[in-house]
């Protein structure tokens, strides 16, 4: 029964997100300006920011994709793209700590097997962020711009989502372990 909470939990997020995603893309451009006003982001984005880029040119060499990473972006078969501190999918970890207190309610699992399963939301959190900024690239570079800025914008959510429930699912089935009454 609680897990499936967590999961109606996580389609109502997306139907919440779905519905509010207009009015959420429209504000977007706004809000983080006015962070970026603030400075709060300067850290994410000279230390972090360059390291994801870095990786997701990694992720496309396969591709045989020109890629060379700037401290602010990338260029990808002679197309510059900034990547910004607000893009490298902080919101989906977010998101990921949000389900955990619902994913873990009313169950006693035991501390290891709950360590175990936000280790890998948090490892799986990140690696579908960087699969979302590398099919970003490969759309950007296939494509015409709108659709790399159409999945961004919007479908890009939809991965996170897609990605919580499969971690959960996983969770439930094969990480999280009942502990007995002497460990409670």
């Amino acid at each position: 029964m609680r897990q499936k909470r967590v999961f109606l939990f996580i389609l109502a997020a997306l139907a919440i997100l779905l519905m509010t995603m207009p009015f959420m893309v429209s504000i977007n451009d706004f809000l983080t300006k006015t962070v970026e006003k603030l400075g709060w982001y300067l850290w994410i984005q000279k230390a972090v920011v360059p390291w994801e880029v870095r990786l997701v040119g990694v992720m496309l060499k396969p591709l045989r994709i020109d890629f060379i990473a700037h401290p602010e972006g990338f260029t990808a078969n002679g197309t510059y793209a900034k990547l910004s501190w607000n893009c490298i999918g902080w919101q989906s970890l977010v998101l990921f700590f949000l389900t955990l207190p619902l994913g873990f309610q009313g169950g006693k699992y035991t501390f290891l097997s709950k360590m175990e399963a936000i280790l890998i939301g948090i490892l799986g959190t990140f690696l579908v962020n960087l699969l979302r900024i590398a099919f970003t690239v490969v759309l950007l570079v296939v494509s015409r711009a709108l659709f790399a800025i159409v999945f961004h914008d919007y479908l890009a959510a939809l991965m996170t989502v897609m990605w919580l429930i499969v971690f959960w699912w996983l969770s439930y089935n094969f990480v999280l372990e009942e502990a007995s009454e002497d460990e409670n």
